[in-house]
């Protein structure tokens, strides 16, 4: 009797054994998954404050100088606000959306800028269905715009470009200005944007900033191509 019961008790124990490994294995990646959506969400709760505290300062240069643009100013602040509150709960929103909040925002910078600030766009309207980190390029465009243009006594340009290259979806912001040592650890804007490439898309994504030329600096994400089946 001993030798009949004992394969069945060793098949239980084993049982449980199993089944507790994988509950832990379960535990572990539902912790993991937790910490990762926390620090995705701290992240994002950092980028959108700041943003806010820099269109404010645009809109509180014209208040005096040119109520009317002031008002304009508010407008083009309340579609940012807007879009940014739609996508506050995704983690990834097609290019042409995350483009439009860029028009908008830098329709506002113009008009503190006004001639210093001149805006190009070289966009492959095939990456518009491509989805994106929200408010990503953003960031990077508020980096050129406070690290290139403002510290230029004639001010300069501002380009964005979208295109595939090879696997990956390359979006890129030119500014005129000089990186001066400064590399993309260093302020928040753009540590985060490594800090989110990393979370969301681990080694598939990539993120650099560089001089390219005396005059230009490049800041430039690639993220792997998504086939979009229509």
């Amino acid at each position: 009797n001993g030798l009949f019961i004992l394969p069945w008790v060793l098949i239980y124990y084993f049982y449980h054994f199993i089944e507790k490994s994988r509950k832990q294995q379960l535990d572990t990646l539902q912790l993991e998954s937790l910490i990762k959506e926390l620090e995705l969400k701290t992240i994002k709760g950092h980028i959108n404050p700041h943003f806010i505290f820099n269109a404010l300062n645009s809109i509180r240069a014209l208040v005096v100088e040119n109520p009317e643009r002031a008002r304009a100013a508010i407008t083009e602040l309340s579609n940012i606000l807007r879009s940014s509150m739609q996508i506050e709960k995704v983690e990834t929103v097609p290019f042409e959306k995350d483009l439009d909040i860029i028009k908008d925002y830098l329709a506002l910078e113009n008009m503190r800028f006004e001639d210093r600030l001149k805006i190009e766009y070289e966009i492959d309207q095939d990456t518009l269905n491509q989805p994106v980190p929200p408010m990503m390029l953003q960031t990077l465009v508020e980096n050129a715009i406070k690290h290139g243009i403002s510290k230029q006594i004639k001010g300069g340009v501002v380009k964005i470009i979208s295109d595939f290259k090879g696997n990956f979806h390359e979006m890129t912001v030119q500014n005129t200005g000089q990186l001066n040592g400064f590399n993309n650890k260093e302020g928040f804007g753009l540590s985060s944007t490594s800090d989110r490439l990393n979370l969301l898309y681990g080694e598939n994504a990539k993120f650099e900033i560089k001089q390219v030329t005396p005059f230009l600096v490049e800041a430039k994400v690639m993220l792997p191509v998504l086939i979009i089946k229509n």
